[in-house]
C-alpha cells in the first residue's frame, strides 16, 4: 500500500500563496490518480482537488478553480498543489490520499491511503 506524507503548509495572509507537496512510497505511485482533501475545524473532510495517472484532467472543487493547482512528478513520487490567491476560508488541514477506484471526476470513497495533513492557516 502506498504511504503518503504532506508538507509545505503554514501561515499566510490572504492573497498569499502556499505549495503543497505529497512524497508517496513505493513503486506503484504512478499507477494512481491521486486526490487532495481538506478539513477545517467542525466540519467534514472536502474533495479540493485531483489528478490522473499521467498528470492530466485535473479536476477541481469550484471553490479552488482559477486559484489551485494541481500536478504531479511521477519520477519524484509527488504530487503538488499550487495555491494562490488564499482565503480565510481555505483555512484547514490538507491531506493528500490515493484514488483505488477508476471514476473520473472522483468519487470521494475510492480514495484511501490518507497522509497525516499539514495544516494551512490563511489570516485576513
Amino acid at each position: 500500500q502506498v504511504q503518503l506524507v504532506e508538507s509545505g503548509g503554514g501561515l499566510v495572509q490572504a492573497g498569499g500563496s502556499l505549495r503543497l507537496s505529497c512524497a508517496a512510497s513505493g513503486r506503484t505511485f504512478s499507477t494512481y490518480a491521486m486526490g487532495w482533501f481538506r478539513q477545517a475545524p467542525g466540519k467534514e473532510r472536502e474533495f479540493v482537488a485531483a489528478i490522473t495517472r499521467s498528470g492530466g484532467s485535473p479536476y477541481y472543487v469550484d471553490s479552488v478553480k482559477g486559484r489551485f493547482t494541481i500536478s504531479r512528478d511521477n519520477a519524484k513520487n509527488t504530487v503538488y498543489l499550487q495555491m494562490d490567491i488564499l482565503k480565510p476560508e481555505d483555512t484547514a488541514v490538507y491531506y493528500c490520499a490515493v484514488q483505488y477506484g477508476g471514476s473520473w471526476p472522483p468519487r470521494r470513497v475510492e480514495f484511501g491511503s490518507w497522509g497525516q495533513g499539514t495544516q494551512v492557516t490563511v489570516s485576513s
